[in-house]
């Protein structure tokens, strides 16, 4: 049995879609980063940065943090979502990486300065939406030629997916984009998807552009 600690983020959900995938037992308790939950001193023991989404695994007693080692950690242990030829498995963490360095943070500011806080600073408003923009057309190139971003569907387009899914928010326009638009409906429409995208609000709905 895993218990999984998260909230309904993208960081939280590609955990939540990697256990529906994987069909692991787990889990789910709400940590609610409104209320500043994150902080409370029994989470601090299992998520020294106090972020969500953390796991902790009773089958060997590890504890994890970090939605990146968790994706990474959750294939090896079972064997699936992740390559074992050689140069699928490294595209698959160059890719992963890339959302982790670029895409996550890149598109966090986008919702800091454009959704949520819309008019307090012109210059970070047009900066983080270039790069928005870039890197959904980095993206859409990628997926000229392949069906997921590492050919075989893995936790790369798993840890992708659910940023993507705040194209609303980010003021993004799928059809503009329309190789990240095929892949993104194909995801959506994966029932493991799906379930895991209500962890742990039941009453989301998965965007539809």
């Amino acid at each position: 049995m895993i218990d999984l600690y998260t909230w309904s983020t993208p960081n939280g959900r590609k955990v939540s879609i990697a256990l529906e995938e994987l069909g692991l037992k787990y889990r789910s308790h709400s940590v609610d980063i409104g209320q500043n939950e994150q902080f409370a001193p029994d989470f601090l023991a299992i998520s020294p940065n106090n972020k969500i989404p953390v796991i902790v695994d009773h089958d060997c007693s590890t504890h994890l943090m970090e939605s990146g080692a968790i994706l990474l950690y959750l294939a090896q242990k079972t064997g699936q979502l992740i390559s074992s030829k050689p140069d699928l498995y490294w595209q698959t963490i160059a890719w992963l990486m890339w959302q982790m360095s670029g895409q996550g943070p890149m598109l966090g500011q986008v919702h800091h300065f454009v959704k949520f806080n819309p008019g307090s600073s012109e210059y970070a408003e047009r900066r983080y939406l270039t790069e928005a923009k870039r890197l959904y057309s980095l993206l859409n190139d990628r997926l000229s030629s392949r069906e997921f971003v590492a050919d075989d569907y893995s936790i790369a387009d798993i840890a992708i997916w659910p940023w993507v899914a705040r194209f609303q928010w980010q003021t993004i326009e799928l059809n503009k984009y329309p190789n990240v638009k095929r892949w993104y409906c194909t995801i959506a429409n994966r029932p493991a998807v799906q379930r895991g995208y209500v962890v742990p609000d039941k009453t989301a709905l998965i965007p539809v552009p």
